[in-house]
């Protein structure tokens, strides 16, 4: 099933894999870490997903782009809204969360992150640096890590980058719903020293990624915290046209918003950002939203209409910055 579904994928082999999706910046130094993980994951048993709510409306998103978006309410068991749920995406780094959860599966009940994982996997979930992810990814056998991932949790649109191209963990095809997917087992069944771990770092999320590359678009820039965020770009070339700074705001206008128009034809080679993670006191919402911009688009401008797209989400206003 995997290999007749990833054929669409080899289209990714002509894009560029620049930013948060395939460089190496090295690792910067991060403050004290979560709590170390003392057990391992069971196998995943996947229950049906609840109806999403009749009312929700379709979010407004420009031309030209196109936007997986789910939002799922932990304290009600619903859905807030489906929006092309299952429209696959390039990842770029939200890979990274499959790169954790593999890492951490079947370590056993005792099992402590040794000294040298430990910065790794840190910078990895907090600051989207691509060398501690490619070498954690080839130490855990490249392409195995998602396919063994979408068996485990039971992912419905998620596959491996090409065969061709083994180490290019950013041209794994994920969607919105399979990264709602991704956080609802991190809350309903992974062992708490996983799940602690693993949020305590997208809690910890930093400004800036390790790239230089300026990270808070989206839910760090849209909502109030409490947030929990894990991040995805590529297609914007290697550095930044303005290195992030830890003081500075994203402030570059997009477009302005449009109603949402007929379906487009994700384009799987252009720009892609992403923004997921979890909204609210206790972590209520989970909320995914990926997009793909039309080529050339510059970081600032996706970044800019990205955060405008989250904003206008259907989530209670005492959420939102």
């Amino acid at each position: 099933m995997l290999i007749a579904r990833a054929a669409p994928i080899a289209l990714l082999a002509a894009a560029a894999l620049a930013g948060c999706g395939g460089g190496q910046p090295a690792a910067a130094p991060l403050p004290a870490a979560p709590l170390p993980v003392t057990s391992s994951s069971p196998p995943v048993t996947q229950s049906p997903s609840p109806t999403p709510s009749p009312s929700a409306t379709a979010v407004p998103v420009p031309a030209g782009v196109t936007a997986g978006i789910v939002i799922y309410d932990r304290q009600a068991g619903t859905f807030v809204l489906q929006q092309k749920a299952s429209w696959r995406f390039r990842s770029a780094s939200l890979v990274k969360l499959l790169i954790a959860l593999d890492y951490f599966w079947d370590k056993g009940p005792d099992y402590t992150v040794p000294a040298a994982d430990k910065p790794k996997l840190d910078v990895m979930l907090r600051s989207s640096d691509d060398a501690a992810a490619t070498a954690l990814w080839k130490a855990n056998g490249s392409r195995e890590v998602v396919i063994r991932m979408v068996q485990r949790l039971g992912l419905q649109d998620t596959d491996p980058p090409p065969v061709s191209q083994p180490g290019y963990w950013g041209y794994t095809a994920v969607s919105a719903g399979d990264l709602v997917r991704v956080y609802r087992y991190l809350f309903e069944q992974a062992p708490a020293p996983v799940r602690d771990y693993i949020m305590g770092n997208l809690h910890a999320s930093t400004k800036c990624g390790t790239d230089e590359y300026d990270q808070s678009f989206g839910i760090p820039s849209a909502f109030r915290k409490p947030w929990a965020a894990k991040q995805g770009w590529s297609g914007f070339g290697d550095t930044p046209a303005t290195p992030c700074e830890p003081g500075a705001a994203l402030t570059e206008p997009g477009p302005e918003l449009v109603p949402v128009a007929a379906p487009n034809n994700p384009d799987m080679s252009g720009e892609v950002l992403h923004t997921t993670g979890t909204v609210g006191a206790d972590d209520r919402y989970l909320v995914a939203v990926l997009t793909v911009h039309p080529d050339g688009t510059k970081f600032a401008t996706a970044a800019s209409t990205l955060t405008k797209i989250v904003r206008s989400l259907p989530l209670p206003q005492e959420t939102k910055s």
